[in-house]
């Protein structure tokens, strides 16, 4: 049996009426999701964890003075140090029969004792595993003895599509083992999580409790860890979150085995290519990871990345946007030997990387006086600021390192173009465009034979409290 869908475009007077014409098979539109519940609701798990917390002194004890005779007394009565036993619940499932769970980091935060309780009311005290806050994945295993566990595997996120059926399957408000149906809404939403954000977003109805627990697809697989909802009440509205699970099927592996992740590390400051910056660029759309800097130890260093370049496709993989490129470079394996495409200086190239680990990164922490000297000075009235050459004398003046060197800003005019992106007295201007600037000369150079072609703007490279970032500043109007 077909279904058919008729909907009239948009005509005008006289014109032939164009429709679009859908064939969906009754197959795709199951009459229930008895069958699927029934099969993977076992695998399903509650999970209660309890957290000691420490309220300090109590807001109703009075406060007294030191040395009061009063204050043994209250102290005595009223534990300045009260501890309380809080308690919450969450969701997770099972991937491994012998005993391995699936949960959110958030879920098992700073809890003492972590319970999972089974579809038939089953308990069993869970251990963690590994954790990891920057995708909000945990693992714990539970000692199943005697007991059959039921296991889901992962399915592959990259073959959902926006209008797909799922199933969410969890412990709203402790409630258990509750099922709700709905269809994916959109993918690769970024809801400010996390760096390697990827998320599902579903109408399946999702709430408190629901975190932990999987989206599945209609073949059994987990396709998504639901995390979040988006709500002013605090109940489900019909846009919940879920993590892709190619993105958790990484992490958990690296959890169960290592107790912790291991990403890879490139090694770069990046920021987007907005419209405004790829016209300084010359570039033929914006798009891609601009690169603001780059860690001198770094593999980004040692291939010959340079400031400037912009990232538009790592290991084969199509780089669209900023955030991207984070996510695909930790999905990537440590050690690995990657091409890396890049637009630089209007030309395209391709270099080679060999990946770092970003855990080992961290843990190590990769991240003439008196001389008086005379620089030049030049003003740039469209662009609504002025620079001199760093020397000695304006660094002492600013503030900063004595041996900076570089163009620093001396004058922004307030309410210009400048101002309006941020430009602040005291930032040092370090590229223009993707050229490095030598001094004060030089950057007018740039500004006028970049005025003489008929640009909009120009794009710097800006230094300002250690940290580098691009701006795209356009020339004022006559």
């Amino acid at each position: 049996m077909l279904m058919r869908l008729l909907r009239p475009l948009p005509a005008l007077a006289g014109a032939a009426i164009m429709f679009v014409t859908l064939d969906i098979s009754a197959a795709e539109r199951p009459d229930s999701f008895a069958d699927q519940a029934e099969a993977l609701s076992p695998a399903v798990v509650n999970i209660s964890t309890t957290t000691i917390v420490n309220d300090g002194p109590s807001a109703d004890m009075p406060q007294f003075p030191p040395g009061s005779p009063f204050e043994d007394f209250f102290r005595n009565f009223g534990d300045d140090n009260r501890q309380r036993r809080a308690s919450s619940l969450g969701s997770g499932f099972i991937i491994d029969d012998a005993g391995i769970v699936v949960t959110n980091f958030h879920v098992i935060e700073n809890a003492e004792e972590i319970t999972v309780t089974l579809a038939d009311e089953t308990t069993f005290v869970a251990e963690v595993l590994g954790q990891d806050q920057k995708t909000d994945i945990a693992v714990l295993k539970i000692d199943p003895g005697d007991t059959q566990l039921t296991a889901v595997p992962f399915g592959d996120s990259d073959n959902l599509r926006v209008g797909d059926w799922v199933l969410a399957i969890g412990n709203p408000f402790g409630l258990g083992g509750t099922v709700t149906a709905g269809i994916v809404s959109a993918r690769g939403r970024d809801i400010g999580n996390g760096p390697y954000d990827d998320f599902i977003q579903t109408d399946a109805s999702i709430n408190r409790g629901n975190s932990g627990g999987p989206l599945f697809n209609l073949d059994g697989e987990v396709i998504g860890i639901n995390t979040a909802i988006f709500s002013q009440s605090g109940g489900s509205v019909g846009i919940g979150f879920a993590i892709s699970s190619n993105l958790a099927k990484r992490v958990t592996q690296q959890l169960a085995e290592y107790g912790t992740t291991r990403r890879g590390w490139l090694g770069v400051f990046i920021q987007e290519v907005t419209p405004e910056i790829a016209e300084s660029l010359g570039l033929d759309e914006a798009g891609g990871a601009l690169v603001s800097s780059v860690n001198d130890k770094s593999p980004a260093k040692a291939a010959g990345l340079e400031p400037g370049d912009v990232i538009t496709s790592f290991d084969g993989k199509k780089i669209d946007k900023m955030r991207d490129l984070p996510r695909i470079v930790a999905e990537t394996d440590i050690g690995a030997t990657v091409d890396v495409e890049l637009v630089r200086n209007g030309s395209e190239m391709t270099v080679q990387v060999t990946l770092g680990e970003l855990e080992k990164a961290e843990l190590v922490g990769l991240i003439g006086e008196g001389e008086q000297e005379t620089g030049s000075a030049e003003s740039f009235d469209k662009l609504g600021f002025a620079v001199e050459d760093l020397t000695a004398a304006l660094a002492e003046e600013y503030g900063l390192d004595p041996e900076t060197r570089g163009v620093i800003v001396t004058e922004v005019v307030e309410g210009g173009p400048a101002f309006a992106k941020g430009l602040e007295v005291g930032n040092i201007i370090k590229r223009f465009g993707q050229r490095r600037v030598e001094d004060a000369a030089d950057l007018a150079k740039s500004v006028a034979e970049t005025q003489e072609a008929g640009r909009a703007g120009v794009l710097l490279l800006v230094e300002s409290d250690g940290r580098e970032r691009f701006i795209q500043i356009g020339f004022a109007k006559e």
